[in-house]
């Protein structure tokens, strides 16, 4: 079937399709995208967390032990100053808190004696002693500290907000490298901060805000965020900074309108998102990263565990709440701040470069168009295995960016699109593919029998070598005298007319669901119960053959009438055991029945010749056509065989010049029984029958001196 030019362009453009929906949903980048992108980078910490190294990080822990040893929290703002002093002794490089002092210390000497209604010398007493806020306000003063706050929005349910939340007060200063992006930092409206007095002594002030990403995992960490129009610290970068004993932080833009590329703090590069934040790689939790602050406040914290370290004081008491789900599970959120600035003290960063996209989509045009050229140039399997190569190259290169450079490349999408560019082409090469096998089988059908032709499809092993024993029927014709037809008239015009015979024998053939074994010349040769088996073979085979006998007489008579002498067809009829199957050799399918059953048939076809008949049956049809009219031809010894076979011929009833059944039969038994009176039966029937060619048979086989109805045929 001759491809259409229409399909030839449709095939050439069918991939445009899902690629560009692909690249659209690159582009677009939904919420559904982001969230395949992300379980793929989540996957990738879960098969590869960051191995923790000893960076001078530590947290101190107001654990459940602690809190079990030193009583429930909040704890006194003194016993912080203490902690805090203890740290500041021991060489803390910073010291970052956790936590928000909103509210005045609620066991501070003046609010107790509010508290008591205390009067007199114990109430003055009681005002005398120092203000725990004030005692924690010196302590600030003297150790580099940082203070965190809460980065709200007007209604966050998290707390409660005034409709005009207070700004806090900012330790750093901010310095813009590039053009200025304030449009890309996540956005807040307010804080709630630490007393004025804590915020104004701390060396720092720095924001403990989370984003979580739709499904509540933090995976980035703000260094830096936007309130009104302008950028506030948080809490990693302030404890950055001070403990490099820097004011600025640089905030390098990565072009026009293009968001944030890095953020230089002292001496360190930190690589960021365009808003400004930090890619966390997590690490396995490791007991290294805590001191229980217990042990701080009782002297047993090792010192060189403490000197020169960012010390984080947080907690990871279930009771406080301050909990995160990350890619690894839940953590305290104190951790996920220590995580970040072990990654930056470490030098081990991830990134999503600003060019990740353009090699994605590139990515994804040539994977996409790769798969649309196999599946709808090659085999289903290797299109598919072939796609598969593409998935895991693509899932490769993206694992091993993440293992050694650690760059976060979405493999996800290129994947998606490659899967659906494969689905669409795949699916339209199978319409494609089968309307072609359709086509295909129409017109093989014309010329092969359909039930042979179906058979085939559902059962693909039959074309396999060999074959398997079973009973079918045979029917074989032959035309007489096409070679003098052919002389008599022009050849175009004899093949016309031989084609529209042969069409017509073999349409008879297929409706009564034979097959056509084979077409040699002007032959026809017609099976039954093969590849399909059939119960009824014999009775069907019966049946074809009188209806193709009815047709060819026809057709030669009317042919006959135009001045065309046709010729008669020759029709034998035979059934018994044979194999069947693909006997053509590994090269070249012919599927066709072997035994002597099949040239049995043969030569029953070829003896009409002999005999003067058009159609001879053997007995065995007869087990299958209990029914039929036939009349006996004899015991006939066909040539190259051993044994004699029963052979009838089929009686239409339509009045052909036969000598009546009753009478041929009466002569028939007389002559089998060797009756004196046979010769004279047949030669009555002769002179009133003259042109049956089977009662002139006999009778001239008699007057010869024949005895019986056993025949020998000595041609074939």
């Amino acid at each position: 079937m001759e491809i259409r030019s229409g399909s030839r362009w449709v095939r050439r453009l069918l991939p445009l399709l899902p690629i560009a929906l692909a690249l659209l949903l690159l582009v677009w980048d939904g919420s559904a995208q982001q969230g395949l992108r992300n379980y793929q980078f989540d996957q990738f910490q879960r098969w590869h967390p960051r191995a923790y190294t000893g960076v001078p990080v530590r947290v101190v822990d107001i654990d459940e032990q602690s809190l079990a040893r030193l009583g429930q929290w909040p704890w006194p703002r003194t016993r912080l100053a203490e902690l805090l002093d203890t740290l500041g002794a021991a060489g803390a490089a910073v010291v970052a808190f956790d936590m928000v002092f909103a509210e005045p210390d609620r066991t501070s000497p003046r609010a107790a004696a509010a508290q008591w209604n205390l009067s007199g010398r114990e109430r003055d007493a009681l005002l005398a002693l120092p203000d725990h806020d004030a005692v924690f306000a010196r302590s600030l003063e003297q150790t580099d500290a940082v203070l965190g706050f809460a980065a709200v929005r007007p209604g966050d349910a998290a707390a409660a907000v005034p409709a005009a939340p207070p700004l806090p007060a900012q330790k750093a200063r901010f310095v813009v490298a590039g053009a200025p992006q304030p449009g890309w930092l996540l956005p807040f409206d307010g804080a709630v901060t630490s007393l004025p007095a804590l915020e104004s002594a701390a060396a720092g002030n720095g924001a403990m805000t989370f984003v979580p990403d739709g499904d509540g995992l933090v995976r980035r960490i703000p260094l830096v965020l936007r309130m009104g129009e302008a950028p506030v610290a948080t809490l990693v970068t302030e404890a950055l900074r001070v403990a490099q004993g820097v004011r600025n932080v640089v905030l390098k833009s990565a072009g026009y309108d293009s968001g944030l590329a890095e953020i230089r703090i002292g001496n360190l590069t930190l690589p960021v998102t365009p808003q400004g934040e930090l890619w966390v790689h997590y690490s396995r939790p490791v007991a290294e990263r805590h001191i229980p602050a217990w042990q701080v406040l009782a002297g047993q914290a090792p010192a060189e565990q403490l000197a020169g370290h960012i010390v984080l004081v947080g907690s990871s008491a279930q009771g406080l709440m301050d909990l995160r789900f990350s890619p690894l599970g839940l953590m305290p959120g104190v951790d996920a701040h220590a995580q970040a600035l072990e990654q930056v003290l470490g030098g081990q960063f991830l990134q999503r470069p600003g060019w990740a996209r353009g090699l994605e989509a590139l990515v994804l045009v040539v994977s996409g168009w790769l798969a649309a050229v196999l599946a709808l140039r090659t085999r289903a399997l290797r299109a598919a295995g072939g796609s598969l190569v593409f998935l895991a190259v693509m899932g490769a290169g993206a694992w091993w960016a993440f293992v050694s450079r650690g760059l976060l490349l979405d493999a996800a999408t290129p994947a998606l699109g490659l899967l659906l560019t494969y689905l669409v082409c795949s699916l339209w090469q199978h319409r494609h593919t089968e309307r072609a096998q359709r086509w295909i089988r129409q017109a093989f059908a014309r010329y092969v029998s359909p039930n042979r032709v179906a058979y085939l499809v559902a059962h693909p092993d039959a074309m396999a070598l060999g074959g398997r024993r079973q009973i079918c029927s045979f029917v074989f014709t032959d035309l007489t005298g096409f070679t003098a037809l052919m002389e008599g008239m022009d050849p175009a015009q004899a093949v016309s007319l031989l084609n529209a015979y042969l069409d017509a024998m073999v349409a008879i053939a297929f409706r009564h669901e034979g097959t056509l074994d084979r077409i040699v010349g002007d032959a026809v040769a017609i099976m039954f119960s093969a590849p399909v088996q059939q119960a009824d073979h014999r009775a069907r085979a019966l049946a074809c053959a009188l209806e193709m006998d009815a047709f060819a007489c026809a057709y030669a008579a009317r042919l006959q009438q135009q001045g065309h002498a046709f010729g008669q067809t020759r029709i034998g009829v035979h059934c018994g055991e044979v194999i069947v199957g693909n006997f053509g050799g590994s090269t070249l399918f012919d599927y066709r029945a072997l035994g002597d059953p099949v040239n049995t048939a043969a030569r029953l076809e070829s003896v009409n010749r002999q005999l003067g008949t058009r159609l001879c049956i053997s007995a065995a049809m007869l087990e299958g056509n209990p029914q039929a009219a036939v009349r006996r031809v004899g015991q006939l010894l066909l040539k190259g065989k051993s044994q004699a076979l029963e052979v009838f011929e089929p009686v239409n009833g339509e009045g052909t010049g036969r000598a009546p059944l009753p009478d041929y039969a009466l002569a028939f038994d007389a002559m089998q029984r060797e009756d004196p009176q046979a010769p004279e039966l047949f030669a009555r029937l002769a002179l009133a029958w003259p042109h049956d060619p089977l009662v002139q048979l006999h009778q001239r086989r008699l007057g010869a001196g024949e005895r019986g109805a056993h025949m020998v045929m000595d041609e074939k």
